[in-house]
């Protein structure tokens, strides 16, 4: 089935892929971009931050399992303190969990990280996790007085601290770029065990390896291509999982999406909102401007964004998750100046009829090429 921008519905028949570890979950993240009203004007930040906590708040009425929210410091996102949000959706919320997408860890430091989701814990009643990254952008580390030539050892020193914080003991530790602790207690305590913690990767072997060798989930953030090439590191996180004894652990994907009654529905509405972030990120990064034919290779079934009716973006779904091995996948449903109306459609499509739908065809066999 194609679409007005040639779409094509994916295929159920995926190639082999690596085992899938833990219960199917679908979820959302947003950066909390700044949208706009029905007549092209911005919203307040202000407004925006609001309209993040109701779009917590349907998801969680809907049945998706997870709502995450990014870290930025820049004029396009309003989010700068996610757990401040966080802590909002918690109390306005019964069920869904709730983390960062991503805590960038090597700007921040891991003990006021354990104070901040310990505390959404306490509030959310045990439903707080964490997404650790270094981030794909980099304004966080001028601004908070870190130097970018040290952006290895920052993530790698304080993801060694995280490890020994995350689960509430007190801590003895020593680096380079932070203070030494000893026999350091941190609070509050938790009450559900360790904050559970996810590393997010964006395409390097070396940070699939870093995950395997904390023993901690692997987050797959698949922003462009195609999500096949991803499935090397499925299978290099399983082996190296495997070579250090480690148990096997969940492997999860990110994706951004927008889901209308129809394909076509979907991909106008979603072009020019898509365009203008991709084109902006261009401008700054060196890249050339979106065109149609490029829209068009996301919007296929081998490309990386989830656009269109809910049986085309189910089907999508799960046909990478069975090939990347995924047991969890998360989209980014906000997308530049989108209105907050046309995300929450979205947001009810994808919990009402995506979800429920993904759950079904990964129940069922793999057919036979």
């Amino acid at each position: 089935m194609s679409n007005a921008f040639g779409t094509d519905r994916p295929s159920d028949v995926p190639p082999p892929a690596p085992e899938r570890i833990g219960p199917v979950q679908l979820g959302l993240d947003t950066f909390g971009d700044v949208t706009e009203r029905a007549d092209g004007s911005l919203k307040s930040d202000a407004q925006s931050i609001r309209d993040v906590v109701d779009q917590a708040v349907l998801a969680d009425q809907v049945g998706i399992d997870f709502i995450g929210v990014g870290e930025h410091h820049r004029a396009d996102f309003v989010v700068s303190a996610p757990e401040v949000v966080l802590a909002a959706i918690a109390a306005s919320t019964s069920r869904i969990r709730m983390g960062s997408a991503v805590t960038v860890l090597s700007s921040d430091d891991p003990v006021r990280v354990y104070e901040r989701f310990a505390t959404v814990d306490a509030i959310s009643n045990g439903r707080a996790e964490v997404i650790l990254g270094r981030g794909s952008f980099t304004e966080s580390f001028p601004l908070f007085g870190f130097d970018l030539s040290d952006y290895e050892v920052l993530f790698e020193e304080k993801l060694q601290l995280w490890a020994s914080l995350r689960g509430g003991d007190a801590v003895t530790w020593s680096g380079t770029k932070r203070a030494s602790l000893v026999d350091q207690d941190v609070f509050p305590k938790l009450e559900h065990g360790a904050i559970p913690t996810w590393i997010g990767v964006g395409g390097s072997p070396q940070s699939v390896i870093r995950a395997a060798s904390y023993g901690l989930p692997l987050f797959l953030a698949i922003i462009g291509g195609q999500p096949a090439q991803f499935a090397p590191f499925s299978r290099l996180y399983r082996q190296a999982l495997a070579q250090l004894d480690l148990p096997q652990q969940p492997i999860a994907m990110h994706s951004p999406g927008f889901i209308a009654a129809s394909d076509e529905e979907a991909a106008d509405r979603y072009w020019p909102y898509h365009k203008a972030v991709t084109d902006q990120l261009g401008r700054e990064r060196g890249w050339p401007p979106l065109d149609v034919a490029g829209y068009r290779a996301g919007l296929s079934a081998g490309g990386s964004l989830y656009v269109g009716s809910p049986e085309t973006v189910a089907r999508k779904i799960a046909r990478n998750m069975r090939i990347l091995g995924a047991s969890r996948f998360d989209m980014r449903y906000a997308t530049g100046r989108l209105p907050h109306e046309d995300m929450m459609r979205s947001i009810e499509l994808y919990g009402t009829q995506v979800a429920p739908r993904v759950r079904e065809l990964l129940a069922e066999p793999v057919p036979v090429p």
